[in-house]
């Protein structure tokens, strides 16, 4: 069963951003999502680079996941 709630590994409360960034980096079909800091601690990144990446999507327009 899908779970756009909450994120799968500490179980924070999910936005847009989390969902779609989840998307475009991990699974594009997934129905299960990281929020943005578990996200960045399974890439082994800062918190930081993820917010630069959906900034970048989002002003580049070209990405229907973040519009």
């Amino acid at each position: 069963m899908a779970n756009y709630q909450t994120c799968k590994k500490c179980g924070a409360p999910l936005g847009g951003d989390d969902i779609a960034i989840f998307r475009k980096l991990v699974n594009r079909m997934a129905e299960e999502f990281f929020c943005i800091d578990c996200l960045a601690d399974y890439f082994d990144c800062p918190r930081e680079e993820i917010e630069k990446r959906i900034r970048w999507y989002r002003e580049s327009g070209e990405c229907t996941l973040f519009r």
